[in-house]
C-alpha cells in the first residue's frame, strides 16, 4: 500500500483522537472514524489483504441482510456492522434490534470497533476458531474478507484451495443460514460491477472446485455495482462483486452432514486440493 498523504495522515490522527475519548461518540464522529481510520497503519500486525470497505458500499450490502441475528466475519473496525444496525427501522418502524456479533482477530481494531458499534458483541478471535465455540446459528453472515492468498490460520470446511474469500464463505456456511460477501470479481461466477449488464462470468477451476467441495453456489446481488465506489477506497483494490449465498440449500456442506451426492462429487477432487 502507498504512503499516506499529509491530509490522510492528519485525518487518521484525528480519528485516533476520537477513539481515545472517554465519552461515547456522536453518529457524525463515528462516521468520521469509519471514513478516515487507515487500515495501512496495521500492516505490521498480520493484516495483509485487509481493505476497509467504503461506507456507501457497506450500506448497500446491508440491504441484503435477512433476519435479526447477524455476524460480521473479519469485522475490522465495524464498517459492515455499523451499516447493519438498522437504527431507523428500530426507532421509527418498531423493528426488533439486530442481534449483532462482530468477529475480529486484531485487538487494536476491536478497540476501535467497540467505540464505533457499541451495540454489537465484539469477539476478539480468529474467525476460523468459531465453529469450535458452538455458537447459536445466525440468520446472516456478512463479510469483506481478505482476498486471495492472504495468510490464514485455518481452512473453511470442505475447501482446501488458495482463496481466502472461499474459506471465509465455507466457514460462514457452518454458522449462518445466508451470506453476503464482498469478493474479488475474479472469484465470482458472474460479472456485473463496471459492466453494462449482468453476465455470466468465467467459472474457473478454483470456483468449480469450491462448489464441488462445499455445495455452495454464489449468486449476484440485486443491483449493487461496486465500481461506483472505486474512488472511495483508501487504497487500490481489485475489481469486486457482492456475492450472495443460500446456506439452507440441502447440497451445502453443513456440520455433521454430508450428502451422498456431494461426497461422490468431492472425493475425486481431494487429490487436487492445495
Amino acid at each position: 500500500m502507498s504512503r499516506l498523504s499529509r491530509p490522510a495522515a492528519a485525518a487518521h490522527q484525528e480519528a485516533c483522537r476520537l477513539v481515545d475519548l472517554a465519552r461515547d461518540l456522536s453518529e457524525d464522529e463515528k462516521q468520521f472514524v469509519l471514513e478516515h481510520y487507515q487500515e495501512s497503519m496495521h500492516l505490521d500486525q498480520g493484516t495483509d489483504g485487509m481493505f476497509f470497505i467504503p461506507s456507501a458500499l457497506a450500506r448497500a450490502m446491508a440491504i441484503h441482510v435477512v433476519g435479526t441475528r447477524i455476524i460480521d466475519l473479519g469485522a475490522g473496525i465495524g464498517h459492515l456492522g455499523f451499516a447493519c444496525r438498522n437504527l431507523f427501522g428500530h426507532r421509527h418502524n418498531g423493528d426488533p434490534t439486530p442481534d449483532l456479533v462482530c468477529v475480529e482477530a486484531n485487538p487494536d481494531l476491536v478497540r476501535v470497533g467497540m467505540k464505533i458499534v457499541p451495540e454489537a458483541v465484539w469477539v476478539c478471535a480468529d474467525m476460523f476458531e468459531l465453529p469450535a465455540r458452538g455458537l447459536r446459528q445466525f440468520d446472516t453472515a456478512i463479510a469483506n474478507p481478505p482476498y486471495g492468498r492472504a495468510s490464514r490460520t485455518g481452512s473453511g470446511p470442505g475447501y482446501r484451495g488458495r482463496r481466502f474469500e472461499y474459506h471465509a464463505i465455507a466457514l460462514a456456511a457452518q454458522i449462518a443460514r445466508h451470506g453476503v460477501f464482498l469478493i474479488p470479481q475474479s472469484s465470482a461466477p458472474f460479472r456485473y460491477s463496471g459492466m453494462p449488464h449482468l453476465a455470466p462470468g468465467p467459472r474457473d477451476e478454483e470456483y468449480e472446485r469450491f462448489v464441488a467441495r462445499t455445495g455452495i453456489l454464489l449468486a449476484p446481488s440485486k443491483g449493487i455495482d461496486t465500481s461506483l465506489c472505486d474512488k472511495d477506497w483508501h487504497h487500490r483494490v481489485p475489481p469486486t462483486e457482492v456475492a450472495l449465498a443460500d446456506f439452507t440449500d440441502p447440497a451445502v456442506l453443513r456440520p455433521h452432514r454430508r450428502s451422498p451426492v456431494l461426497r461422490a462429487l468431492t472425493d475425486p477432487l481431494r487429490s487436487l486440493d492445495s
